[in-house]
C-alpha cells in the first residue's frame, strides 16, 4: 500500500475517511495489518503529505492512532494531549490540517481507564498537570450519576469512562464554538468531526456519529 497523493486526497471526503478508519481499526483487531512498505512510503512523501484524516487522541501509550487504525506514513495527523482536549495551539494545527492541508475528517478520540480522566475524577493537584486536569474537570461535572460522592472517583471505572465519553462529547463542542474556521468547514460539508472512544480492553474502537 503506497502513500496517499494529491490526486488519492482528492478521491476523499468525510464519510470515505471515516470508513477507512472503520476498516483499519478492523483490521488492528484482527491483527491483520494492510500490506504496506514504510520506507517506500518514506519516499512516497518526501516531496509532500496529503493525509485524509486529524485524529486528537491521549498520550496514552496503548492508543496509537497510527497503529489502532492501521495506518501509515503520510496518512493521519496524529495530535496527542493527555486528556484529548483542545486548546488554542491545537485548534489551530487541526485548522493547518484541515484547510491548508486538506484533511476531510477530525476524530476526536478518548479511551477506557484514561488515566488522565482519572486524576479529573480525584481533582489531582501536581504542578503543570493541575492546570491540565481542569479542563477534563468540567467533564466530571457533567456526569451527574452517580451522585454518591464516594463513588465519583477513580476506583469507580464505570464512572471514569462516562467521563471520559463525555470529555469527547465536550471537545467536540469546544471545537465548533472556538473555531470558526472549522465550524465553517463542516457545516459546508467539507468535513465531518466525530467522537470516538478506544476500548484498552478488545482493541476496538466505538464512534459517536
Amino acid at each position: 500500500m503506497r502513500a496517499h497523493t494529491k490526486e488519492t486526497q482528492a478521491t476523499m471526503n468525510p464519510d470515505k475517511s471515516l470508513q477507512f478508519l472503520k476498516e483499519g481499526n478492523l483490521r488492528f483487531q484482527q491483527n491483520l495489518r494492510a500490506n504496506r512498505n514504510l520506507l517506500e512510503q518514506v519516499n512516497d512523501t518526501r516531496e509532500g503529505q496529503f493525509p485524509f484524516a486529524t485524529i486528537l487522541s491521549c498520550i496514552d501509550s496503548r492508543v496509537s492512532a497510527e497503529l489502532v487504525f492501521d495506518q501509515g506514513l503520510g496518512d493521519i495527523f496524529s495530535i496527542r494531549i493527555a486528556g484529548n482536549f483542545v486548546n488554542e495551539d491545537i485548534l489551530g494545527s487541526m485548522e493547518f490540517a484541515c484547510k491548508l492541508a486538506g484533511t476531510k475528517l477530525i476524530v476526536v478520540l478518548g479511551h477506557t481507564s484514561c488515566g488522565a480522566v482519572k486524576g479529573a475524577c480525584d481533582h489531582a493537584r501536581l504542578g503543570n498537570l493541575t492546570a491540565l486536569i481542569n479542563k477534563i474537570e468540567p467533564a466530571v461535572d457533567e456526569v451527574k450519576e452517580p451522585a454518591d460522592e464516594s463513588l465519583r472517583n477513580s476506583k469507580n471505572l464505570e464512572f471514569v469512562d462516562k467521563v471520559s465519553e463525555k470529555n469527547v462529547h465536550l471537545t467536540i463542542d469546544n471545537i465548533r464554538k472556538q473555531s470558526g474556521v472549522l465550524k465553517e468547514m463542516e457545516d459546508n460539508g467539507e468535513i465531518k468531526i466525530v467522537g470516538a472512544m478506544y476500548d484498552i480492553s478488545d482493541g476496538g474502537v466505538t464512534f459517536y456519529e
